[in-house]
């Protein structure tokens, strides 16, 4: 409709700024919801991932295992995907692959706990709508996974993402749930060894409190410096080298990998924590681009022994055999 001057009438206007408005909804939409879907990992399975600890000697101390790990383990569903998905795997099917750090990011939702990563709620399902992800329900399937396959542990790395409340609050709402079943944790301040933690839960503390073992570092982001990689950070028992650059581009991690790797010390009382996630130089990143070109590269790379605990994002099985193998 247009006036007699020939200039378009109020309502096309409106109109036409209202399909504008309904295009670029739609097209967050895609990008935060519909085109994470789309973003996977390799789904093969490989036989034996569930249990191979069951090959491992008891006296081993897990700082002396080399272990595979997920980054933002629970971050299958999560609101703002395009940004805050890490896996494209529950927390369940990661261990039945053959995970086991677990990278838990919680926040308070009254009294109780929930899977966060930064401000975003991790959910039960894809759909925008979906429940919460709570920590009940991330314990349900590790209690699982542990009465099937008693030779395992998991290391569940634990941190306060988001809220007000202190650390002594936090502390005391965590506890509530380990004390529900006390017996399916180790909760010492001492790194244990697998025969210590063999079906059990081990906590590992990342905040400045008195439960579980002492996880604790800066975070590292990135550095002009790129040659800075491996930080080392005493845990009062055992020395922590750890390398978390993630804020540096596809090359410059790489480089912080393999130099983290080659710059860290792990035994009885030294542990290393490699993360090969990143999410670039941006303020947002956008996970999966980063780990579809890091992870092929991990997957050709020769680890040496005694590499530590190797965290990745978007993972899969056969990535999950290449790192524990090592063991073997």
């Amino acid at each position: 409709m247009e006036t007699k001057k020939g200039r378009p009438s109020v309502g096309l206007i409106l109109l036409k700024v209202l399909l504008w408005l309904i295009a670029i909804l739609l097209l967050l939409a895609a990008a935060f919801y519909v085109i994470p879907l789309t973003e996977r990992a390799d789904n093969a399975e490989v036989a034996g991932s569930e249990s191979w600890m069951a090959g491992l000697s008891d006296d081993l101390y897990l700082s002396e295992i080399t272990v595979p790990g997920t980054h933002d383990s629970a971050t299958k569903y999560v609101q703002l995907a395009f940004f805050s998905k890490c896996q494209s795997k529950t927390i369940g099917e990661q261990l039945q692959s053959g995970y086991r750090y677990l990278d838990i990011r919680l926040g308070a939702d009254g009294d109780r706990l929930k899977l966060m990563h930064g401000f975003t709620n991790c959910k039960t399902g894809a759909l925008p709508w979906s429940e919460p992800l709570y920590l009940e329900d991330v314990l349900a399937d590790c209690y699982a996974f542990l009465d099937a396959n008693p030779s395992e542990t998991i290391l569940f790395a634990v941190k306060q993402e988001h809220g007000e409340e202190s650390i002594g609050e936090f502390e005391s709402l965590l506890k509530g749930y380990i004390d529900a079943d006390p017996n399916r944790w180790f909760v010492s301040a001492n790194l244990p060894t697998l025969g210590e933690s063999r079906g059990k839960v081990v906590l590992l503390r990342r905040w400045e409190g008195s439960l579980g073992v002492p996880l604790i570092w800066e975070d590292q982001g990135g550095h002009d410096d790129v040659s800075l990689n491996t930080v080392s950070a005493e845990q009062g028992t055992y020395t922590l080298w750890v390398q978390d650059r993630f804020c540096y581009g596809v090359d410059d991690k790489w480089t912080a990998f393999e130099n983290g790797i080659a710059g860290s010390e792990t035994g009885a009382d030294s542990a290393a924590i490699q993360f090969l996630s990143t999410k670039g130089t941006l303020a947002y990143g956008h996970p999966y681009f980063f780990a579809k070109k890091l992870n092929p590269w991990l997957m050709k790379m020769i680890l040496p022994d005694h590499t530590g605990w190797i965290v990745v994002d978007f993972a899969s099985a056969p990535l999950a055999e290449h790192i524990y193998s090592t063991n073997f």
